[in-house]
């Protein structure tokens, strides 16, 4: 570690620090939202995780959303699928969108598939026969969606929508067992959001795919420094979490990037352990920001960072219940100016082109006018979905204030 002194950050130095690391504080909306601001965001935070669920918007639209304001959907999608390719899929912060360059760095996670990937997944490495029929589908067919490899390797083959979660196919698990081990990777997605298979050699830039495998340790490194310029400041906890690295080579990654000068140590108010700061990291006097953040936004990967940061306990409650929800079923925390000011459970009607808003809830410290800026930033998110009106239905203490503001 650096034998110089930590930096000392106040609680709303820090709070500053991670909002403009992450992209907040331009005003929105654009005149018009390009594929160079586009990149540019995409460079700042580093991944875009992937979630199946659509009850709003596909998980990895909205950050950028919360960030830019309403941009044209296509440009991810081009971004993603096509030359030149910006953006690619693997297991990063769960599944992710990367960029390319990044890819390269997770080639030490691809080879540990043997002993990291999930027992489902691994099972797959006992049918090596089936691994090499598929393989040799996907090279020959590619892209390609787990059904159309499962028809074409087994004739026998009767899709089986039972088959879902952890109940894989053979043929499916073989599948993620080559995605997981990188041998094969994704070229996108279908519109019902199903991988398209594809070989990395046909799918990643000449550049990336054709350069040398770094190190686990120098990977690592280039991970933690990533994920440091997205926090701007963070505990190596919230470092690692972004990529999900592991903890012993985590630490000793972060023991020589701070002794080279590539981090820098901090104490942060409120903070349970030391901090690291990005030598880069803007320190902003003040951060005017308001946006709806997505459950799986890289701002709130990290539940207890967010606490410490905010003061603000958050839990996704998809997967709770739903007699058991407190605050509903797809809940995004409205961030206004430098705090997070309520909360909101929003879903698309989109037969009733209606933003619906199944809930919503003020925190104790909002500040004077919270609802008639969140009702501001429904109508944006409204018009950038293609719904006609925003429905505030009776649930949750902001939902009065909220329905008389629209």
């Amino acid at each position: 570690m650096s034998a110089t002194a930590p930096v000392r950050l106040s609680s709303a130095a820090a709070r500053r620090i991670a909002l403009a690391a992450q992209g907040f504080g331009r005003e929105r909306p654009f005149p018009r939202v390009t594929m160079r601001q586009v990149q540019a965001m995409i460079d700042r935070i580093g991944l875009l995780q992937i979630d199946s669920v659509n009850v709003l918007a596909r998980a990895h639209l909205l950050p950028l959303y919360s960030r830019l304001g309403p941009y044209d959907i296509d440009l991810l999608e081009k971004a993603s699928s096509k030359r030149p390719r910006r953006l690619v899929e693997y297991w990063a912060h769960e599944a992710s969108f990367v960029p390319p360059e990044t890819h390269r760095l997770l080639r030490w996670r691809m080879d540990r598939a043997d002993q990291d990937a999930w027992r489902t997944v691994r099972a797959a490495a006992e049918q090596p026969e089936l691994l090499e029929d598929v393989v040799a589908e996907v090279e020959r067919s590619g892209p390609v969606t787990a059904g159309q490899v499962a028809a074409a390797v087994d004739p026998d083959h009767v899709p089986d929508k039972s088959n879902w979660g952890w109940n894989w196919p053979p043929v499916k698990s073989a599948l993620e067992y080559l995605f997981w081990s990188g041998r094969i990777t994704a070229a996108g997605r279908t519109s019902q959001f199903e991988r398209r298979y594809d070989l990395p050699g046909r799918v990643l830039p000449g550049h990336v795919h054709e350069a040398e495998t770094p190190e686990p340790e120098e990977a690592i490194e280039g991970l933690l420094e990533i994920s440091a310029r997205a926090h701007g400041v963070g505990t190596a906890r919230c470092l690692r979490d972004y990529f999900r690295l592991p903890a012993r080579e985590s630490k000793e990654a972060i023991e020589r990037l701070a002794a080279d000068g590539r981090l820098i140590e901090a104490e942060v108010e409120g903070f349970s352990a030391p901090a690291f700061l990005h030598p880069e990291a803007r320190r902003p006097r003040k951060v005017e920001a308001r946006a709806l953040l997505a459950p799986f936004d890289p701002l709130i990967f990290e539940r207890r960072r967010l606490e410490e940061l905010f003061g603000f306990h958050y839990r996704i409650e998809i997967y709770t219940p739903k007699e058991k929800r407190r605050h509903g079923y797809y809940v995004l925390p409205f961030l206004m100016a430098e705090q997070i000011a309520g909360r909101v459970d929003l879903k698309s009607d989109r037969e009733g082109s209606a933003l619906l808003v199944q809930s919503a809830w003020v925190e104790p410290d909002a500040p004077a006018g919270t609802a008639a800026e969140l009702a501001d930033e429904l109508r944006l998110m409204a018009g950038w979905l293609g719904l006609e009106e925003v429905a505030v239905r009776p649930r949750g203490d902001l939902a009065a204030d909220l329905a008389a503001a629209l």
